[in-house]
């Protein structure tokens, strides 16, 4: 099931999108419940509400999925081979993990008041970032709580997954040994613009790809990735209880602007958008 948050006349809403993605069917929900966006689905433990009748996708401004997480983002740094080694490069890894490819997951938090609507402006704050670079993520949304989660059990606490552009000032990841404030400046995760059920992809063959000005500058699959989503949640939730709605990007891969020379830094002006082919399940 593919959904969507969307502000429908002056409201915000649930629904879930038509297969030729002409349609939303907006799910019966208390306009309190719909103000969490897809939150308000995975707190019904799998129980869907009922739809009402399809309107156009066009009477209706899609927002993020999640437009305001109940906790801090969850990412992977430098979790595929060839983004590593690029970042590396860049000189801009100080205060990263000693070496190209880290042995263990790096993770770092984005925080919520990052999040915004796919197709938004992202704001660069003029006394702050200079360098501000594009990454496009596969991104999984918990379903299930859990703690001490084995990585042979891991999806079972996947309710779906989304893409986000985690948007990073590399100067700022630079100049501290944490990243979170080159990562987390207001605007800088464009989220969505839609949500996946589990079921509906089989995300080892799901592509993200990201465009520049309509230049491709990446290509990702979940198939590449270092430490794969088991493994993530497993390292994650190793004494830290994950909860329902937690939102992990998973890392990017290889054709960041850092990664060029010159480098291609994001400026005024300039629009990422990201792609993302679902591919049915089909077992």
């Amino acid at each position: 099931m593919k959904v969507a948050t969307v502000s429908a006349a002056g409201e915000r809403c649930v629904g879930q999108i038509a297969k030729d993605g002409t349609s939303i069917a907006l799910f019966d929900l208390a306009l309190s419940g719909a103000q969490d966006g897809v939150l308000a689905l995975i707190r019904r433990n799998g129980v869907m509400p009922p739809a009402l009748s399809p309107i156009p996708v066009s009477q209706a401004t899609i927002e993020a999925p999640i437009p305001m997480p109940r906790r801090n983002i969850l990412g992977v740094g430098k979790n595929y081979y060839e983004h590593a080694h690029e970042f590396t490069r860049s000189g801009f890894a100080t205060g990263s993990a000693n070496g190209a490819v880290p042995d263990n997951p790096i993770m770092f938090f984005k925080m919520p008041k990052s999040v915004v609507a796919c197709g938004s402006a992202v704001v660069i704050d003029p006394k702050a970032p200079k360098a501000v670079d594009y990454e496009a993520e596969l991104t999984v949304i918990i379903g299930g709580a859990g703690r001490g989660i084995d990585a042979k059990n891991a999806f079972d606490h996947v309710w779906g997954y989304t893409i986000i552009n985690d948007v990073t000032a590399r100067d700022l990841q630079a100049r501290y040994s944490q990243w979170l404030i080159s990562k987390s400046q207001d605007t800088f995760c464009p989220m969505g613009p839609f949500a996946v059920t589990r079921d509906e992809i089989d995300i080892s063959s799901t592509p993200i790809k990201c465009c520049v000005n309509g230049e491709r500058r990446q290509s990702l699959n979940a198939s590449l990735l270092i430490f794969d989503i088991p493994k993530i949640i497993e390292t994650l939730s190793a004494g830290v209880t994950l909860q329902s709605g937690d939102v992990i990007a998973t890392g990017t891969r290889a054709g960041v602007g850092i990664g060029f020379d010159p480098r291609k830094h994001l400026k005024g002006g300039a629009i990422s958008v990201l792609e993302n082919e679902m591919v049915e399940r089909t077992t």
